[in-house]
């Protein structure tokens, strides 16, 4: 199995509304690897590792994200492979 990574930038009521917990739940249900973290900006930076399905499904649930969020955007790009072994949150 091919594992490809991405790292995305999510905009919007992102912080303090359990965004990072609940892109960790998530990514681990997809088997997904890598971090999510709050920026100085009050964006979330996620980086995702695993299969391109699974990248896709969770590219595509941060696109609106948990229930008590509000994403305005999302920006992602293809980056290398890190080598990540589990998903948490910085």
């Amino acid at each position: 199995m091919m594992t490809y990574a991405f790292r995305a930038w999510v905009s919007g009521k992102v912080q303090g509304v359990y965004f990072r917990a609940n892109t960790a739940r998530q990514a681990q249900a997809l088997n997904i690897a890598g971090y999510a973290k709050n920026l100085d900006d009050g964006r979330v930076e996620v980086h995702a590792e695993g299969d391109k399905a699974a990248l896709t499904s969770l590219l595509t649930w941060l696109e609106q994200g948990p229930q008590t969020a509000h994403v305005e955007q999302l920006n992602h790009k293809e980056v290398d492979v890190q080598g990540y072994s589990e998903f948490t949150t910085a």
